[in-house]
């Protein structure tokens, strides 16, 4: 019998990502904590934002994630908020992604942080940069369920 993984709770989404680009495929991958970050992670002081992934030496990287210093701390000033951290996938999962990331028009976004049991684990994503058109085409699509919500609530 394959045990369940436990996912407890979402810390952070990346909820900017859902409308910027289109979700290909995703991964669960390990990142490189420091002590006082893992704190303020279950803090909630976490941003995903603007983040997103790099390939240095054959290694992926999360570039830009947010983690505010944990209050306890007492040299808080001089602590890199918006340090380089690492993230463990397999190797060839890396291969793939790198393969990938060398076609034009691909990204690899960090969608959610979460916990899984008493661990942080992120989602990472396979995506591809919506048009300017394709969002328009969104913003009309709720525009237009928002509009025939409203008027069934009248009409009901």
């Amino acid at each position: 019998m394959k045990k369940k993984k436990n996912i407890d709770n979402v810390i952070t989404k990346n909820k900017k990502a859902y409308f910027d680009y289109e979700i290909l495929d995703n991964w669960e991958a390990w990142i490189e904590l420091r002590w006082y970050e893992t704190k303020s992670i279950r803090n909630g002081h976490v941003n995903l934002k603007w983040a997103y992934v790099i390939v240095i030496n054959g290694e992926l990287y999360v570039k830009w994630m947010h983690i505010s210093a944990w209050k306890a701390l007492p040299n808080r000033e001089s602590i890199e908020t918006e340090r380089v951290r690492k993230i463990y996938l397999h190797k060839k999962t890396i291969t793939f992604l790198i393969w990938k990331l060398k076609e034009a028009w691909y990204s690899i976004i960090p969608l959610e942080l979460y916990f899984v049991w008493s661990l942080i684990k992120l989602r990472v994503w396979l995506a591809k940069w919506k048009k300017a058109y394709q969002k328009k085409q969104v913003l009309k699509e709720r525009t237009m369920d928002k509009e025939a919500k409203i008027a069934l609530k009248k009409y009901v």
